[in-house]
């Protein structure tokens, strides 16, 4: 009788494992150096740009002297993502004055969140799916549930809170996207938005004005068209307004 083999054990996730022993070398290598490279590339090239081999050539040396550092291209986006949350962890309050209240620290975690995606536009690509573990996501995570948790009636309702919390982050996730495919959208095309609602204006307001679409005819008759933070500002008062309704 054969013996049941057991499952070989899970690897360490990259967060908990050593980097190799330094080595004497013109080019030395570090998670540091490698994630550095990679963020240079995907911020040139996007998440398509990055690969083992394109980083190690960034920085000179083999494609397999970077194994051991990251094992995998999914290692890789993991610690370039967290790279990128360190830009979002809010700044801890000055000594002797007191936190933010919950919609002004959740104000300026989407504001964070904004400015780190406008700076790194792959960086959205990866929100969505799996959370991040990495130790600066978890910290980032963590000031995200410390607003809420500060929120009127909030505390000690774990379920509200998570629900809360969803929302806020699929509202960031959402707009961002939108907001960063308008942009790669004008630099394919080699126009500004304003350029595409002046070519595409007159079709609309022929179909508007067979009156078939009442409220469209609304908002292409109003003409306003806010810049994109205002948009986002406007948008993320709204979700805040259905958090303050949810603990109310």
């Amino acid at each position: 009788m054969t013996p049941r083999r057991t499952a070989d054990p899970e690897p360490a996730p990259v967060w908990e494992r050593p980097e190799p022993p330094a080595r004497r070398t013109p080019h030395p290598l570090s998670r540091e150096l490698i994630v550095g490279a990679a963020l240079e590339l995907a911020d040139a090239d996007g998440l398509d740009g990055v690969s083992i081999r394109r980083v190690a050539a960034a920085l000179e040396v083999g494609p397999m002297r970077l194994y051991g550092y990251v094992d995998t291209k999914s290692e890789l986006l993991d610690l370039m993502a967290d790279a990128v949350y360190a830009e979002i962890v809010p700044p801890a309050p000055a000594a002797g004055r007191p936190p933010l209240d919950w919609r002004a620290g959740l104000r300026l975690i989407a504001a964070l969140t904004r400015r780190a995606a406008l700076r790194h536009e792959w960086f959205p690509e990866l929100l969505g799916g799996r959370p991040h573990v990495g130790p600066h996501a978890l910290a980032a995570l963590e000031a995200k549930l410390a607003a809420l948790n500060s929120a009127p009636n909030l505390a000690g309702r774990p379920a509200e809170l998570r629900r809360a919390a969803a929302a806020f982050q699929s509202y960031l996730v959402g707009s961002l996207r939108t907001e960063l495919s308008e942009r790669q959208a004008d630099r394919a095309e080699g126009r500004s938005e304003e350029q595409w609602r002046d070519a595409n204006s007159p079709y609309l307001r022929r179909v508007v004005a067979a009156g078939r679409h009442p409220l469209l005819a609304e908002l292409i008759v109003e003409g306003e068209h806010p810049a994109p933070a205002e948009e986002f500002e406007a948008g993320l008062e709204i979700v805040l307004d259905g958090i303050a309704a949810l603990v109310s």
